[in-house]
């Protein structure tokens, strides 16, 4: 029980510490906003590791963060082949391919008003099935290697990046427009110079949640059907073994890629679209 009273007194300081950043006056500053996800992150790692090892919790159930961290650094090499076949191949690949495929589509639907009304319908109906369907489909139509995880991919970013775009396209208002066609602009200067900063924000937020769907995507493809590596393929495989320490290994591997993905797209926005309100300081 004691280690489970230390667990309790590392939450009630942790709680504190938050409180204390949150209210300072720096809660605004680069340092405070990262400090409070810093701590609340170290707290649930020490609560974790207090309240498995008070417990005496089975590392079947739920291995301790020591335990995860010892099976990460023997297995660097193995969840690097692991990293490189799911998300370098798989992940980005299809990304790339399903969002530049969604913008080059979202030009012609903006373009044709009739696809507006017949292919965002079909995008919204695409958008429902269930990756779980569609994934075994894909894997019998390509293969087993990263070609049939990067469409599955394709398939998962391709309507949310065109919806967002199209979206965005549509943002301009009826006097913008307007002074564009007092200046004789073209339609296509009109894109280039008004529309498409216009639709910056927008485009980046189809990004952003590409660069989720895209990892997720990746790894669940791989459970119907993969090579003997990639990390959907290490967790089914490591489940059927019990090395439920692998599994959090591998489960941290894709929390850091998604949260660096996440964050390069991220940065690029602020670079780009500095001029938006969303990123004024």
């Amino acid at each position: 029980m004691g280690l489970v009273i230390a667990a309790l007194i590392v939450w009630g300081v942790g709680w504190g510490l938050n409180v204390a950043v949150a209210n300072s006056r720096r809660s605004d500053t680069l340092a405070g906003k990262i400090a409070v996800p810093v701590v609340f992150g170290i707290t649930v790692i020490v609560m974790w590791e207090l309240m498995v090892r008070g417990l005496e919790v089975s590392p079947v159930i739920l291995p301790a963060p020591t335990a995860i961290a010892a099976t990460f650094a023997a297995e660097t090499e193995t969840l690097w082949g692991d990293f490189r076949q799911t998300v370098m191949k798989g992940a980005l690949s299809g990304f790339v391919i399903g969002c530049a495929a969604a913008f080059a589509a979202s030009l012609l639907v903006d373009r044709v008003p009739f696809l507006q009304r017949g292919l965002l319908p079909i995008g919204n109906f695409v958008a429902a099935l269930p990756i779980v369907g569609i994934a075994p489909i894909l894997v019998g139509w390509f293969g087993f290697d990263w070609q049939s995880k990067a469409a599955v991919v394709v398939v998962m970013v391709f309507f949310p990046m065109l919806v967002n775009t199209v979206s965005g396209l549509a943002d301009t208002g009826p006097m913008q427009r307007d002074l564009m066609k007092t200046y004789s602009a073209s339609y296509w200067q009109t894109l280039w110079k008004l529309r498409l900063p216009a639709a910056m924000p927008f485009i980046f937020n189809g990004l952003k949640i590409s660069t989720t769907l895209a990892l997720i995507g990746a790894i669940v493809a791989e459970y119907f059907g993969s090579p003997t590596r990639g990390m959907g393929f290490r967790i089914s495989t490591e489940v059927g073994r019990l090395g439920i320490d692998m599994v959090w290994a591998e489960i941290t591997v894709a929390a850091i890629a998604g949260s660096v993905f996440y964050g390069l797209v991220a940065a690029i926005e602020r670079g780009l679209t500095f001029w938006h309100p969303s990123q004024r300081t």
